[in-house]
């Protein structure tokens, strides 16, 4: 095992684990990443839940940035795929072929259920990955909304948190002084080295999140003891994801209609939920997410001639009845 100080090589590639509650706000951080003037050359691999990943649909210049992992744990069968996708990264920057022959840091966007402590084990049990890659801090987006609930409910939320080297506390809008206060400090409690920086629709200065060398493993081994070591982890088969997809065109009205009657009754037990949907008479692709009862619709650009239509939504949520969602999704259809 290669357990090195916090020196870092001028050589190794610096990675940014980014991880936190679903819903949070990584995709919209992603997205502020990739289009900011910052000069670097970021390769991004994300990581969703479930058979099919919306994310890499959602990032802006998603077609040349992303590799996608898809499936239900980031720590188990897909750390084999990390492994090699930071690999074939290096091959192709050592061989200075291919578009990722530059690439001089990497970001890693991490399910909203997974546990950070596999992930940064990645680079430590693996020698060919610790002697090329060097973790430069783990950032967990925070949703100020829903935080408490998150907390009080998720063992991964919890460790997302105690693993963090910066925590932000995003959506800050939507709670008032005293909440921020008291949740501010219980994260506190929870990781007292963290920065803590509030957040709004994920906008914070890359020279806080980028390049600050923030990750200690002396601080992780305080946290857990143990982690470098651990093989095993517990997984809550309760939860579980819904991929729906249409190819004729839905109505508005009828999606409003339809979300809302779900939200209402099941809306504890849906945690995320996010997609893009084709809807009649509009020529713009319709982005819909939502986080347990608040959800939106937001515009996006113009379907494109040689682009197939469809709408794809992924629901992650505790005891999902597939056939009952996909059932009502199919109601939506226009006429």
């Amino acid at each position: 095992m290669a357990v090195e100080n916090n020196a870092v090589s001028s050589e190794r590639i610096p990675v940014t684990l980014l991880t936190g509650f679903l819903g949070a706000g990584k995709t919209t951080l992603l997205n502020h990443i990739l289009s900011a003037h910052h000069g670097h050359k970021i390769a991004v691999i994300v990581n969703e839940f479930g058979e099919v990943g919306i994310d890499n649909k959602l990032v802006i210049g998603a077609d040349e940035e992303i590799f996608e992992m898809n499936n239900g744990c980031i720590c188990c069968t897909v750390r084999g795929d990390l492994i090699r996708i930071l690999s074939d990264l290096l091959d192709a920057r050592d061989g200075k072929n291919g578009k990722y022959a530059e690439f001089d840091r990497v970001l890693i966007e991490t399910t909203g259920l997974a546990d950070p402590a596999p992930v940064i084990q990645t680079f430590f049990i693996n020698e060919d990955i610790d002697s090329a890659y060097y973790l430069d801090s783990v950032i967990t987006m925070v949703d100020a909304r829903h935080a408490d609930q998150h907390l009080d409910e998720g063992h991964e939320a919890q460790e997302q948190v105690a693993f963090a080297d910066v925590l932000l506390l995003n959506k800050v809008d939507l709670v008032d002084t005293n909440e921020l206060q008291s949740l501010e400090k219980r994260l506190r409690a929870m990781n007292p080295h963290a920065k803590i920086y509030q957040t709004h629709k994920s906008n914070i200065e890359l020279e806080k999140i980028l390049g600050i060398n923030a990750f200690d493993i002396d601080q992780k081994l305080e946290i857990d003891p143990g982690f470098l070591q651990e093989e095993d982890h517990e997984h809550d088969d309760s939860v579980s994801s819904i991929v729906l997809r249409e190819e004729r065109p839905l109505d508005m009205d009828k999606i409003d209609k339809w979300v809302i009657g779900w939200v209402v009754n099941l809306g504890t037990e849906v945690f995320r939920y996010k997609g893009i949907l084709y809807i009649k008479g509009v020529k713009q692709r319709v982005i819909f997410q939502g986080v347990h009862m608040l959800f939106e619709s937001t515009s996006d650009r113009e379907w494109r001639e040689d682009e197939r239509k469809v709408s794809e939504v992924v629901l992650i949520g505790r005891n999902l009845d597939r056939e009952w969602f996909q059932k009502g999704f199919e109601k939506c259809v226009a006429h």
